[in-house]
């Protein structure tokens, strides 16, 4: 179980970017990649493939981000293992963004956070990311409780999933998109906040670059589909910018088919951290 953390998640993810490198690596134990490694898509095979991905990278890199969905797949013996992992990696010393996407109201939405943000909870993680569309005051319980004990959301913003463009792309009455107006609530919540706000948005790294300011957000800023979903170091910069205070790429599949060597999986996270160095500042 995670106790309470030491200081903000804004000041502690800004450390372990300056150690580390802005570079989030998913983990992702996708069936595909499972028969990839030469194991078995089963609960076994999945302990195997999350365990070593997190044994070889937790030391090296600042944020992991396990995918709740594939431990979810495999019933109590997934969740388990999602605890192991949680476990592990902060042992390693990297923080973990737990990719789990809720969202809802009322007494459920409470539920979810005493699940993921609550001290001694056995899924807390140092940050959850989380869907407004319900509202955003929806997530009221989530970034209270992150903020007292420590720990951080990612709100969805604008994805870079075809799906999502009908619902983020729609204007308000006074021509904000939907995905900007969540943003400008997440820099609300994240004024006077030094050096990084504790609420941070998800803009996806193949969206266009005038789509969202993040200009005054003052936190993190989650940047799927680096690497294996086709977005580039030089994609970083077109859409985000000089706007890359707080940035975290992410990459799952590009950093994990390199497995199942331990030292593979190091070598690659080295060469990506190496791309974004040229890049980011």
């Amino acid at each position: 179980m995670s106790g309470h953390p030491e200081g903000s998640f804004g000041a502690r993810l800004t450390e372990a970017v300056a150690a580390r490198g802005p570079l989030c690596v998913g983990v992702d134990p996708h069936p595909a990649l499972l028969e990839a490694w030469g194991l078995p898509t089963d609960a076994g095979g999945l302990e195997r493939f999350a365990l070593t991905a997190t044994e070889a990278l937790a030391g090296s890199v600042a944020v992991l981000k396990p995918q709740s969905a594939f431990f979810e797949a495999y019933g109590s013996a997934g969740i388990a293992v999602l605890e192991r992992v949680l476990a592990t990696a902060r042992e390693g010393g990297a923080l973990v963004l737990l990719d789990v996407k809720r969202g809802d109201i009322g007494s459920t939405m409470a539920a979810y956070t005493a699940a993921y943000l609550a001290d001694g909870a056995p899924l807390a993680a140092d940050a959850v990311t989380v869907s407004p569309y319900l509202g955003f005051g929806s997530l009221d319980a989530a970034v209270e409780q992150a903020r007292l004990t420590g720990r951080g959301v990612f709100v969805l913003a604008r994805t870079s999933n075809p799906e999502g463009h009908a619902v983020q792309r729609a204007r308000d009455a006074h021509g904000a998109t939907v995905a900007q107006s969540i943003v400008d609530e997440a820099a609300k919540c994240n004024e006077g906040a030094d050096p990084l706000g504790h609420v941070g948005v998800v803009v996806g790294a193949t969206v266009g670059p005038d789509e969202v300011s993040l200009e005054r957000l003052n936190g993190p800023v989650l940047a799927p589909g680096f690497g294996a979903q086709g977005a580039t170091a030089e994609d970083l910069r077109r859409v985000f910018g000089g706007e890359q205070r707080g940035l975290l790429p992410t990459s799952s599949r590009d950093i994990l088919r390199h497995g199942p060597d331990p030292d593979a999986l190091r070598a690659a996270v080295e060469r990506t951290r190496d791309t974004l160095a040229s890049i980011l500042p």
